[in-house]
């Protein structure tokens, strides 16, 4: 349901036409809106707004750890339209438990490595993603360094040279 605070922006009003029950919430707090999306339908979303609404750049994917709450992650997506230099962020929850959603290398072929970051980081796993292996930290780390339950000064860590 698209919030009474989004209904003159043309793209959220579109996307609620087309998938009207992809919007769980929103806001649009210094003239930037912010959709909560359903997990289940971030991918036809971000398909409908970059062929449709022409928002043919993925500026980012980040996370954000909202420990304790349930559910714990946000992924959050920025976007941009270049014909109408119109920004929207479109956001998902997702669960500890399961911490899963839908890739969007389908979409915009540059996610792969946002992806993989927030993957990194925070432990959130990307469903049909061509190459989720971390992308900052080594290969053989334990852990995701941007969850707010991360020991405060990390984990001893021995480099392994994998060269010999």
């Amino acid at each position: 349901m698209l919030p009474d605070a989004l209904k003159d922006h043309a793209s959220a009003a579109a996307l609620d036409a087309k998938l009207p029950d992809a919007i769980t919430a929103g806001h649009a707090e210094r003239n930037e809106p912010t959709l909560w999306i359903e997990p289940a339908l971030i991918v036809e979303v971000c398909r409908f707004l970059k062929d449709q609404q022409k928002y043919i750049r993925l500026g980012g994917i980040t996370g954000v750890d909202w420990l304790p709450a349930d559910p714990r992650f946000e992924v959050v997506y920025l976007l941009h339209s270049l014909d109408r230099q119109d920004r929207l962020r479109l956001k998902c929850w997702v669960a500890e438990s399961d911490p899963y959603i839908d890739s969007v290398t389908g979409v915009w072929r540059c996610a792969n490595w946002y992806e993989r970051e927030v993957f990194d980081l925070f432990g959130v796993r990307f469903r049909n993603h061509p190459d989720l292996t971390r992308i900052l930290m080594p290969s053989d780390w334990e852990g995701y360094p941007l969850r707010k339950d991360y020991p405060v000064h990390g984990f001893k860590y021995t480099y392994q040279d994998e060269s010999s």
